[in-house]
């Protein structure tokens, strides 16, 4: 009743200025059924613009939640190759580090024990190619039996694999074998970045012992973010691949980030959800991992006439819109909307037949209340 009240109220205020052309609006106002024909005053009033309708592509919209994630290939923890003493840490969360970056340094005195392990096991398969090579100049000229050459052959192999598996180890902890080699021998190992980004967590501190398995660092490639929505079982059918999206944050809904679906989970939740992956188009660094979406996604595109969402009234549960029959005279007639988007709506019961006419754009609740005023 208030409602009513009110846009009553409304009306009055569009259709009368003074008392004087009040007493003229009512001489020549006229209301016939559904159609309305004003005075230049109560047009002027009113605010009516009219025009005629376009024929465009539009589509339905379902609102979804979802976060800001990344794919794995941009997350990261990072870890000491080996166990040991933390000697050195940098870096805080947030901060960017390039990869191959130094995060920390890592003592342990086992790693002195396997580079001598190295250069022992070089020596020995000096020693063994030049014993093998003896025995195979001996066995040309029968001085030593093939069996003595063949063990021979089987030490150097043995010795040679003993050097890469070591060296292999080596590598692991980024420590160079050449360098062993030379005779740089050192106790302790670099921890570096695999990748550039932001640091999301730090789990380390000076004195520290680490094992291998713990993750000392998280790393986040926030430049390959992209958009995870929870679709439900009722609205799984309308989600395909390629479709658009439009998502935005609970703090600022007016700014919208487009994005397009590119994978679908295959497996329900608990909640009979299912994961959609979407990759952003308009990239944001405040959109960090983890952040809260809603999501706008298009379905069910389809091409018709449209209207402005405010030319369409609505009255007892029905929709209506105003035709200009001529200049200053409109005629209201109930329509059947479809999708709706970007302000408009698609108009499904349309007769072709009335695309060249013009249609009330602005100023259409005035008419329906001046029409309804009168039938009260």
């Amino acid at each position: 009743m208030k409602r009513f009240i009110t846009i009553i109220c409304t009306a009055a205020l569009l259709f009368s200025c003074s008392k004087k052309e009040e007493t003229e609006a009512k001489q020549t106002f006229a209301v016939s059924g559904d159609q309305i024909t004003l005075t230049d005053l109560q047009q002027k009033n009113a605010g009516i613009e009219t025009k005629t309708l376009g024929n465009q592509n539009i589509a339905n919209r379902i609102m979804l939640p979802g976060q800001i994630s990344v794919p794995p290939e941009a997350m990261s923890g990072v870890s000491s190759a080996s166990g040991g003493i933390v000697k050195m840490a940098r870096y805080m969360p947030g901060n960017y580090v390039s990869k191959g970056q130094t995060l920390a340094v890592v003592e342990n005195p086992q790693l002195a024990k396997l580079q001598q392990d190295y250069l022992q096991a070089k020596s020995s398969l000096g020693y063994a190619r030049k014993d093998y090579e003896r025995q195979k100049y001996l066995n040309q000229y029968q001085a030593s039996s093939n069996k003595v050459t063949q063990r021979a052959l089987n030490e150097t192999q043995t010795q040679n694999a003993a050097v890469r598996g070591i060296a292999s180890q080596l590598h692991s902890y980024g420590i160079s074998p050449e360098r062993v080699s030379a005779g740089n021998i050192q106790k302790s190992t670099s921890v570096t970045a695999p990748i550039s980004g932001y640091i999301s967590n730090v789990n380390v501190t000076l004195g520290q012992y680490v094992s291998p398995a713990e993750v000392l660092y998280t790393i986040v490639n926030s430049n390959v973010t992209h958009l995870e929505l929870k679709v439900f079982e009722k609205d799984l059918n309308k989600i395909a691949v390629g479709q658009r999206v439009y998502a935005f944050t609970n703090q600022n809904s007016e700014k919208k980030y487009a994005a397009t679906v590119k994978v679908i989970g295959k497996d329900f939740a608990a909640d009979r959800s299912v994961l959609v992956h979407c990759d952003l188009t308009d990239k944001d660094e405040s959109l960090i991992p983890g952040t809260f979406m809603n999501a706008e996604v298009e379905v069910n595109t389809e091409e018709g006439f449209v209207i402005p969402d405010d030319a369409i009234v609505t009255w007892e549960n029905r929709q209506y819109i105003f035709e200009e029959v001529k200049p200053k005279t409109y005629r209201m007639f109930a329509v059947t909307m479809g999708n709706s988007e970007n302000g408009y709506t698609e108009l499904l019961n349309f007769d072709m037949k009335n695309a060249g006419k013009k249609f009330v754009t602005k100023g259409a609740y005035p008419l329906l209340m001046a029409i309804k005023i009168v039938e009260e």
